[in-house]
């Protein structure tokens, strides 16, 4: 195996974690919330935040490299149109992933002292739970464009 063939399997892998972390953290935690049971909320934010940390936060720390890697190698420019708006889809994911992630933390905190207290779940933790839940769409829907925009590497000309 070649060193590039390392790089792409990595970069590929990469987007596979990002891509499928992501839509199982959203289905737990939406399963979690719908139960209503705030212990299993509690302790699925939990695993929640630790999946995102291992997986999600590693991916997103190696796709960039692998993929600078590759562009490089291949010799495809960063201005290239597919290549430009891939990098600008992953930066407007991180805007959305970014505050979702310390949503998740001060859900799972919420949580906590709604079982401490043997209470129910607060009024902000539902209004954070609407956003971390509105949050997740566009992240989802421009990772999605990223995989295909890799896949496809359509025409679309250079943009810088």
């Amino acid at each position: 195996m070649e060193w590039i063939d390392l790089i792409r399997w990595l970069h590929v892998l990469g987007a596979c974690v990002l891509l499928g972390t992501g839509a199982g953290i959203a289905f737990f935690m939406l399963m979690a919330h719908r139960s209503g049971d705030t212990k299993f909320i509690m302790q699925t934010a939990n695993t929640v935040i630790v999946a995102d940390t291992l997986f999600t936060a590693s991916a997103a720390i190696i796709q960039p490299i692998t993929g600078f890697m590759l562009a490089r190698a291949l010799g495809w420019d960063l201005g290239e149109g597919w290549v430009a708006l891939s990098l600008l889809l992953y930066v407007v994911t991180g805007v959305f992933w970014l505050p979702v992630v310390w949503i998740q933390i001060q859900l799972r905190d919420l949580a906590r002292v709604a079982v401490q207290a043997d209470a129910t779940l607060s009024k902000r933790y539902h209004t954070l739970f609407r956003i971390w839940f509105a949050c997740g769409f566009p992240a989802f829907f421009c990772v999605m464009s990223i995989v295909w925009l890799m896949l496809m590497r359509p025409d679309l000309g250079t943009w810088f």
